[in-house]
């Protein structure tokens, strides 16, 4: 979390990759009448919701980190997968040569591994993620301390994720580094096409 996933996704992006954020899949089947919508209101209880009857994502996540976060993964995960299976036959399709890049928090956790030919962690220091989540969030960096420990304590440990993956993309320096770095790693994703 707040380690910088979105940013080297966009800069994959911009050299050609083709791109989605398992996140955003995920906030857009949990819309009303959407999949996951029903589900997860049966969980998670109304309290979890907007006046306007959408899911409060802050209010979920509350809900669920740590304790019930396996449960919530249990609703959301299968239906992400699906999507993204699908998406990545219609890339294949048009784009017989393409990259697919898919920015998953809990690709490991979810079972995602088997899935994917490569794995690429993205990291930085703990104080960067604090000051990134603050930001983020609207909220203190004491507060996002808190916050991103909760999180952290429903996923595996960064160094072992560090451990499985094919690439590390350190993200503790500046963008001209970082996008340095992903362009490195793209021109070795190519040649494995």
């Amino acid at each position: 979390m707040a380690s910088g996933k979105t940013t080297v996704l966009a800069i994959f992006a911009s050299l050609g990759a083709h791109t989605l954020r398992a996140d955003a899949v995920a906030h857009q089947l949990m819309a009303p009448g959407e999949p996951l919508y029903e589900p997860i209101v049966a969980a998670f209880g109304t309290a979890i919701l907007d006046p306007d009857g959408s899911i409060a994502r802050p209010k979920l996540a509350a809900s669920a980190f740590p304790a019930r976060i396996a449960e919530l993964n249990a609703i959301v995960h299968p239906a992400v997968v699906e999507f993204e299976n699908h998406w990545m036959r219609e890339v294949s399709a048009v784009d017989p040569q393409a990259v697919a890049i898919c920015e998953a928090a809990l690709l490991i956790e979810a079972g995602g591994l088997k899935r994917y030919d490569k794995l690429i962690v993205v990291t930085c220091t703990l104080e960067q993620k604090i000051a990134r989540l603050a930001v983020r969030l609207g909220i203190s960096p004491a507060e996002a301390c808190l916050e991103l420990q909760r999180r952290m304590a429903a996923q595996m440990p960064e160094e072992e994720k560090a451990r499985l993956a094919d690439f590390v993309i350190d993200n503790s320096g500046s963008r001209e580094d970082l996008a340095q770095h992903v362009s490195q790693i793209w021109q070795k994703l190519r040649n494995c096409i």
